[in-house]
């Protein structure tokens, strides 16, 4: 076969090679995957940090809990991949399985659960593995509500708002995993989990009035959980605390006030990786988990937690722009996440600062805990199908 001469006045077109990678990464949400990864990461640093010499002066090993966190980071990784290649298709019955899965391990623990910090909230298995069924509930609630709003919309024929009947037992799915949980009891997932239904009946296009009803009705459900005492003693000191900020500094006071002061030494560039005296030194309890961001600012300051801020903010911003993309249901899948990971950052960020009360919840992707990052991990993975089905 004879070749035909390229014509010299003709432009030279450079035709682009599709690379292996490019194949294998099309149709996943690069910075979504790069966002996670890097809160995953800085948050085995301050893990690390928080960790290392109080662990060193009990005579373990200085890099158990490092050790641990990478092992969940891996482990999370591996969920988050199962979970990005479910196809949005099999939702109608993975949803319910999920949500239902979940609920029972709610009720187990009501059963068989372990108390840890003042919350009956845990399922021990083994000698060292302890699992916290409230946090998966948060995925399988979003799910469930938004598998159930589509398939209530196609059974109408419409594409109107969701009928009284349709809300009435949506409030039913909502009902049944928060009154579990606030028997645990676990004020800050109940509060994470009430925020990411909001946001699924929001986006469902549920009646202003049924809105703005549930808030009424929230309000006055915490006002009366208060007087007959469904709150734990610790949990309404936490409340007076942060309603009489300095009052008790050496008791329910005590975590709030170390933290300020790591984050206040910290100032605009931090003192500098394992340099933080208050994080060295073990005066703020629980820092790998609860209160890991005053470690970021102490030791990276306030340009190092202004990253932490973004990269959430960031995070936020590619699940709504998935969820903007998406049909039905993904919407309603990735608006909940997004409402769920977004409340929650600002609940822990804000109880390290003084704006919000204690209650007890991780920063997402960045605190120790496996149950956490799990669950978080498959909620990313289900963005990123969400992602898949619509570009496909």
């Amino acid at each position: 076969m004879t070749l035909a001469a390229r014509d010299p006045r003709a432009p030279f077109v450079l035709t682009p090679m599709a690379l292996p990678l490019e194949k294998r990464a099309r149709g996943y949400d690069i910075p979504l995957a790069v966002i996670t990864l890097a809160l995953a990461l800085i948050g085995s640093v301050l893990v690390w940090a928080a960790t290392r010499d109080t662990q060193e002066a009990l005579g373990g090993n200085p890099q158990s809990f490092l050790y641990r966190h990478l092992v969940n980071i891996v482990i999370a990784a591996g969920l988050l991949l199962a979970a990005s290649r479910v196809d949005a298709r099999l939702l109608r019955l993975v949803g319910p399985l999920v949500y239902l899965a979940s609920l029972g391990g709610l009720l187990l623990v009501m059963v068989a659960g372990t108390t840890v910090n003042g919350a009956h909230a845990w399922i021990r298995l083994g000698s060292s593995v302890e699992i916290q069924p409230a946090e998966f509930m948060k995925l399988g609630l979003v799910v469930g509500m938004a598998v159930y709003f589509t398939q209530r919309a196609e059974q109408r024929d419409d594409d109107g708002s969701p009928t009284t009947h349709d809300v009435v037992l949506a409030l039913g799915l909502i009902a049944v995993p928060f009154a579990l949980i606030m028997l645990q009891p676990d004020l800050g997932s109940a509060m994470v989990l009430s925020c990411a239904a909001f946001g699924v009946l929001i986006t469902a296009d549920v009646p202003a009035r049924w809105t703005i009803g549930l808030i009424v009705v929230g309000v006055l459900v915490s006002v009366l959980a208060v007087k007959a005492g469904l709150l734990a003693d610790y949990q309404l000191a936490r409340f007076r605390e942060f309603a009489n900020p300095g009052h008790d500094l050496k008791g329910d006071g005590y975590n709030v006030a170390q933290a300020h002061i790591a984050i206040a030494n910290g100032g605009l560039f931090g003192k500098g990786l394992f340099h933080g005296p208050q994080t060295n030194g073990g005066y703020v309890p629980e820092q790998q988990t609860d209160f890991v961001f005053s470690v970021a600012g102490e030791e990276f300051g306030l340009v190092g937690t202004g990253a932490i801020v973004a990269l959430f903010g960031l995070l936020c911003w590619r699940g709504l722009r998935i969820a903007r993309d998406s049909d039905a249901v993904g919407r309603l899948i990735a608006t909940g996440i997004v409402c769920w990971f977004a409340f929650q950052a600002f609940q822990n960020i804000g109880m390290n600062l003084g704006l919000m009360p204690v209650t007890g919840v991780p920063l997402p992707f960045v605190s120790y805990g496996g149950s956490s990052m799990f669950a978080q991990a498959l909620a990313v993975g289900l963005l990123q199908a969400v992602h898949r089905r619509s570009v496909a």
